[in-house]
């Protein structure tokens, strides 16, 4: 039976100390039900593990924006806004790596940023160069000496 993608909506949510994983995936069909398939790579970094029951949150990857970027007229008045814009400057302390190794700040309202390339203590000047409903990514800006 072919895979069939189904309609997602976009939810709010804040994201949860407690992440585990982030990971883009298809929403299949199969005989008795739906499936998202969990890549390899987070199984065996040992966070999930076969036959546990997790918490899942659906992104809608649907806009207009390039690279999948929200602009403010995008975002319902009722939703929160996040609390950064693409192109926007500041520093941030790296409090945590994701499961990739990517450096993981959180700012107002436990918004969190991915920053590549970091390690946890370093205090880094970014350009925030994506952002979603529930999380940004920001790359390092060197500074001159």
């Amino acid at each position: 039976m072919p895979s069939q993608q189904l309609d997602r909506r976009l939810i709010t949510v804040e994201i949860s100390q407690k992440l585990l994983c982030l990971f883009s995936a298809d929403v299949s069909e199969t005989s008795d039900g739906y499936r998202v398939e969990v890549p390899k790579r987070e199984i065996e970094t040992g966070n999930v593990e076969p036959g546990e029951t997790y918490r899942v949150a659906l992104i809608s990857p649907e806009d207009d924006t390039p690279s999948g970027t929200m602009s403010a007229g995008d975002r319902s008045p009722d939703e929160p806004q996040p609390p950064v814009e693409p192109g926007e400057l500041r520093y941030v302390e790296i409090e945590d790596l994701g499961k990739q190794g990517d450096g993981i700040a959180r700012v107002e309202r436990g918004y969190v940023i991915i920053v590549p390339d970091t390690d946890v203590g370093e205090r880094v000047k970014i350009e925030v160069t994506e952002v979603k409903s529930n999380f940004a990514v920001g790359e390092r800006v060197e500074e001159p000496i």
